[in-house]
């Protein structure tokens, strides 16, 4: 067989993702706090956008009509006034800002008279210049009068002066004090430290049990059971029944109260007494100090239900980023000469605020279409509960708003709608079927283990319920349903056993007598 050169034309066809769609995609998966941060980025690097604030978002038209039309002129549930944050930047430009940075004050306030910058006026009022540190505008930093939160180190690090003063115990306690983690416990091993620090394992040992007197009661604990116990120490409480308890804190978490008398050898009204004091204990004691607060979520779509039963559905304007297109900046400075290099950077950042513009504006529409989607194959959720969640799968929801999966699945990643039901992530909605018994409907893998939690809050300490009664219980009710299939949906709720429960519900019944 001969091997020869030659030369071959093929038509193909392939997608190309070009950086404009990268970025598209990229904004529809973010939340909006990832958003906000991505927007703020574009913001410094671009000198073309800047944040659109108070009339700047648009003109209104002369005749009085309505400045932007809804996102959805088949619904109801579109609000105008969701649409401030986009500008339309095919419509010449005229939402866009147009200040003019030469003009005269004196022309603008003529009531002024001669204008002096930083002089006093003749009106009374005097000009307020910002305090260098960045305070109000009446030169009063504000930042003066917060209280600096203390954090659990510095804290410890304030005892630690009062407690040593060999330097070399010092030096340890800081090092131990590093070691520490929010919750207060000291998980780094003393003989690694000692070595580390050449000093001897003995003064390391020593200087630790010095630092565990410190506040907070139970700080540099290796392990729960000796946060405990030094706690109960603290109180004079650590007596050999307490600390044979403290010992098998493995049956404790299990509820085995037939093992617990047998290790301690107390009676049901002492051990009811000493699990009682020992539930009054704090196992995080570090985390009094420092602990960062928990961030809320806060919602990209708003439900509210309408006197006549039906549902308005909007956008949460607050998360979306409000930036404008400055043409006229764009405009004076294309005028004047500038080199090639120059001329590109400013083409290129022309298209990219553009495009991010539209982006948004794309992205804001989109989340809207999809959860418009959702409520309606969802209604009788918000009407009548949990118990009446649908089965919903991505391909149904694309179908009907004409759309690609994926598209579906990264406008439902990290996206909240507040309803009259709660806060709720938009892929809550979509959950697995369940087959029914009968020729019925399918039923909802969500409503299900709402059906199985609500009978385990319902059993009493003589009736609880197993994986098998629970069985029973769904299938009377419709739900063709196996027995593995309840397990999981009952470890995925955190839910134990049922030898477990019964466990736990005899001890909370003698330990409240």
């Amino acid at each position: 067989m001969a091997i020869n050169a030659k030369l071959e034309l093929r038509q193909t066809q392939s997608l190309v993702m070009t950086p404009q769609l990268q970025q598209a995609i990229k904004l529809l998966q973010l939340s909006n706090m990832e958003l906000s941060t991505f927007v703020e980025g574009e913001l410094e690097r671009n000198p073309l956008l800047e944040r659109a604030e108070g009339d700047d978002l648009v003109s209104p038209p002369a005749d009085g009509s309505a400045a932007e039309k809804p996102l959805d002129e088949n619904s109801s549930a579109a609000d105008a006034d969701d649409t401030d944050s986009f500008v339309d930047l095919e419509s010449g430009g005229d939402n866009s800002r147009t200040d003019d940075l030469d003009a005269d004050p004196r022309d603008m306030f003529p009531d002024l008279g001669d204008f002096v910058p930083g002089a006093v006026l003749d009106s009374g009022w005097s000009g307020l210049t910002p305090s260098a540190g960045g305070g109000s505008e009446d030169g009063t930093d504000l930042e003066a009068y917060v209280a600096e939160e203390k954090t659990l180190r510095a804290y410890l690090a304030e005892q630690l002066v009062l407690a040593f003063a060999d330097p070399a115990q010092r030096m340890i306690g800081q090092h131990i004090i590093d070691l520490t983690d929010e919750a207060g416990y000291m998980p780094g091993d003393l003989a690694a430290l000692a070595d580390q620090l050449s000093a001897p394992i003995d003064l390391v040992e020593d200087t630790l049990r010095e630092m565990q007197k410190f506040e907070p009661c139970g700080v540099f604990a290796r392990d729960l059971r000796e946060c405990l116990a030094l706690q109960l120490n603290e109180q004079n409480r650590c007596d050999p029944a307490m600390a044979a308890l403290l010992d098998h804190l493995h049956l404790l978490a299990a509820h085995d109260l037939v093992a617990l008398k047998r290790a301690t050898g107390v009676t049901d009204e002492d051990l009811a007494d000493m699990v009682a004091e020992l539930k009054r204990l704090n196992p995080k004691p570090g985390l009094e100090f420092g602990a960062m607060p928990a961030q809320p979520v806060v919602p990209d779509v708003l439900l509210r239900t309408l006197p006549d039963g039906s549902y308005h559905v909007e956008l949460n304007s607050d998360t979306l980023p409000r930036v404008l297109v400055n043409q006229t900046y764009y405009a004076r400075v294309s005028k004047s000469p500038l080199a090639k290099q120059d001329k590109s950077y400013l083409v290129d950042c022309l298209q990219s605020a553009n495009w991010l513009v539209k982006s948004l504006d794309q992205r804001a529409r989109t989340i809207l279409k999809v959860a418009q989607e959702i409520i309606r194959q969802q209604d009788a959720f918000f009407t009548f509960g949990v118990r009446h969640l649908r089965p919903l799968n991505l391909k149904t929801v694309a179908d009907a708003i004409s759309m690609h999966e994926s598209t579906v699945s990264r406008v439902t990643a990290n996206k909240y709608m507040a309803t009259n039901r709660g806060l709720f992530e938009l892929k809550y909605f979509f959950t697995s079927a369940i087959a029914a018994t009968g020729e019925g409907d399918l039923h909802s893998s969500e409503a299900v283990r709402h059906r199985i939690s609500e009978m385990i809050d319902a059993e009493s300490a003589d009736d609880v319920l197993s994986d098998d009664k629970i069985v029973e219980r769904l299938r009377a009710d419709g739900i063709d349903i196996a027995r593995r299939t309840v397990a999981k949906y009952r470890e995925a709720l955190g839910i134990p056993s049922s030898v477990q429960r019964r466990r736990q519900k005899r001890m909370e019944l003698a330990t409240s007598i």
